[in-house]
């Protein structure tokens, strides 16, 4: 499929469209393309030929254009909206996009929205993540999981998992909680599949599962997610109820008020994201080959000086380009700085990940070889995020 193009042409003809009320022709026009899309061409529409389309649109689709806006472009939006129309786009939302939207909202109609949301479990929801600090694990969960119970059988729980399961984009993990819903563990799908259907889930559930409490701080949360490798954590309330669960993409999410403000930002998290994955394999990599031939001498303290040295080389060498670069083109010296401290800074950390985990696991006789991969690109994922931002943070005073 030939990637989406933003033209003025484009541009053009569907602001013709909105003037002629082309409504069938401009419904044909949109209907293939990506919410992502759609969101990029409202963004360079005025506000009312922008409520135009998110009026004319089915509400499963313009939910979604909704999150990708502009914080100002989705205000103006909703400002032409009514309450009934503004709680249509909310149902079709994840709990945490729907609450994200509606602390946006004026106060006075907040309520009202709420009270237009026909699936009134869905409006509790948003309501009861709306309480929480928005940079807090409670801010940035989202309600939809599956969750069992340890007394249902195996045979209950698949049946109550079909239908939870419809209400969530992504299954990461199945928890288990008791009668109070106090969560208890997780339960292997392995283990549920290869089971006896009148088993109970107590005796075969997983007891040992992290989780986060709802004010724990996004940083914090990021470093448990990196530590254990997790594409998705539970979030607990203060008596170890399962009340929802934050995803990894959540974490950037609690950066978004940087990144509206210093939108260049946004332009560099890729690079950042991927040099410190390819930074961290690279290192597991030459380790374990080392490892592998006994190529390695020396005390392991030592090699890691060696690696974090030429690690530190490689990023001064690239983040001295990269500053050059980005203060020619956007004019700004603290931005392009950021940018490049961020850069020799995740390089350090990544280099230091792909060279430690896997020495450390050679110096207890487990096979080095599966710290390459998934582990160490997915952690430094995370860790690089959340260094680009916290030095973004601490250098812009954001």
């Amino acid at each position: 499929m030939t990637p989406f193009k933003l033209t003025d042409e484009l541009v053009t003809e569907i602001e013709q469209l909105i003037e002629n009320q082309k409504d069938t022709d401009l419904v044909a026009l949109m209907e293939d393309l990506h919410y992502a899309d759609v969101a990029e061409i409202i963004d360079e529409l005025d506000k009312h030929e922008a409520t135009y389309i998110i009026k004319l649109l089915e509400s499963d689709k313009t939910s979604d254009v909704l999150t990708e806006l502009d914080d100002d472009v989705r205000e103006a939006i909703l400002s032409n909206l009514s309450a009934k129309e503004i709680a249509d786009e909310l149902g079709e939302l994840d709990t945490d996009d729907a609450a994200d939207i509606v602390g946006e909202l004026p106060s006075e109609i907040i309520q009202e929205v709420i009270s237009e949301l026909e699936d009134r479990e869905h409006a509790k929801d948003i309501v009861d993540l709306l309480r929480y600090d928005e940079y807090s694990a409670g801010g940035l969960m989202a309600k939809e999981l599956v969750k069992v119970k340890e007394n249902w059988t195996v045979l209950t729980c698949v049946k109550e998992m079909r239908a939870q399961a419809e209400n969530v984009t992504r299954v990461h993990s199945i928890y288990v909680v008791d009668a109070a819903d106090k969560l208890k563990g997780r339960l292997s799908l392995k283990d549920l599949l290869t089971t006896s259907t009148t088993t109970h889930i107590k005796d075969v559930y997983i007891p040992k599962v992290d989780s986060v409490g709802v004010n724990e701080k996004p940083e914090e949360v990021a470093k448990i997610m990196q530590k254990y490798d997790l594409e998705a954590i539970p979030v607990v309330d203060e008596i170890g109820r399962l009340v929802g669960g934050v995803g990894a993409a959540a974490i950037m999410g609690g950066f978004e008020d940087m990144i509206s403000k210093h939108a260049i930002l946004f332009f560099f998290t890729p690079l950042i994201a991927a040099m410190a994955g390819n930074v961290g394999v690279q290192s597991s990599a030459i380790i374990v080959q080392g490892l592998a031939n006994d190529d390695l001498k020396g005390s392991v303290g030592n090699r890691l000086i060696k690696e974090m040295l030429l690690a530190l080389l490689n990023g001064i060498a690239l983040a001295a380009v990269l500053l050059v670069f980005t203060w020619l083109w956007k004019g700004h010296f603290l931005t392009a700085l950021t940018i490049s401290l961020s850069l020799i800074a995740v390089i350090l950390v990544a280099g230091f990940i792909g060279t430690f985990i896997p020495l450390f696991l050679h110096k207890r006789n487990i096979d080095p070889a599966i710290a390459t991969g998934p582990f160490i690109t997915t952690s430094n994922d995370i860790f690089g995020i959340l260094i680009y931002f916290w030095i973004a943070k601490v250098v812009l005073g954001i």
